[in-house]
């Protein structure tokens, strides 16, 4: 199976070199702006693999994982869709935009095609999905950080702090960084606008904390993440690219979990 990557900083990078010993998937092109064309030739170079950097999705593109950021959606997803090229999305925090969810669905309508909004840092979200079906009443999103990954917010680093309490479109315009988590969940669950969050700062915590917690006629869950970050990149979350291997590796596999 070929894949085309639409972005190719430390996500995109990380997910290739994963890949380079995968005996069913290869990347077949990467997709930059201009302006990092040369910088992504060269990375390139240096892992080895017969990639091509170009700056549009390429005609006859079959499946595209973006992994960009909230331009891309825009900028090349869109128009990807439309042409029928099935899509991968790791930047769902851009969903919290009103209207831009339902503009992917009607270009993958007119595609005839599929775009994948995928977990990335978080787990769960079949289960919330599966919960939202049979009757989903509240979902609440708790994310916890150590004080300094809140700059330039002033808080204490003395004790614990309630940064936010909103909902899942409020707390991706506010606090973009966190929007891929929230709106992932929101999206999976009950809505952008029925979807609680509550950003804390908390100086007894080293790592990021993600939360969720849900109930329903199904009953109750209670989730935790304690994310790490990439061994060769600390400031992007091991399991987000993990969670593109997965779904890669479900689309080129004959038995998928």
């Amino acid at each position: 199976m070929n894949v085309v990557l639409i972005g190719f900083g430390a996500i995109g990078q990380a997910i290739c070199r994963r890949l380079q010993s995968s005996s069913l998937i290869t990347v077949s092109h990467v997709v930059v702006r201009a302006v990092g064309v040369s910088d992504a030739m060269a990375a390139i170079e240096e892992m080895r693999v017969p990639i091509r950097v170009v700056t549009e999705v390429p005609l006859g593109a079959q499946l595209c994982l973006e992994c960009a950021g909230h331009e891309a959606l825009g900028t090349h997803v869109m128009e990807a869709l439309r042409r029928g090229v099935e899509c991968a999305v790791l930047s769902t925090g851009a969903l919290a935009e009103p209207g831009l969810p339902e503009r992917l669905s009607d270009a993958a309508l007119q595609g005839g095609t599929q775009v994948h909004l995928l977990s990335g840092a978080i787990g769960g979200m079949d289960a919330i999905a599966a919960a939202r079906l049979g009757g989903l009443d509240e979902v609440t999103y708790t994310g916890r950080k150590p004080p300094s990954s809140w700059a330039p917010a002033p808080v204490s680093s003395q004790k614990i702090t309630v940064i936010l309490q909103a909902t899942a479109r409020e707390a991706a315009r506010l606090y973009p960084k966190n929007a891929n988590v929230a709106a992932t969940i929101a999206l999976a669950g009950l809505g952008l606008d029925k979807t609680h969050v509550r950003l804390i700062s908390d100086p007894s915590v080293t790592t990021n904390v993600h939360e969720i917690r849900a109930k329903g006629a199904f009953g109750e869950m209670r989730i935790e993440f304690r994310g790490k970050p990439l061994a060769d990149n600390p400031k992007t979350s091991a399991l987000t690219v993990l969670s593109a291997l997965r779904f890669l590796h479900n689309r080129a596999s004959s038995l998928t979990v």
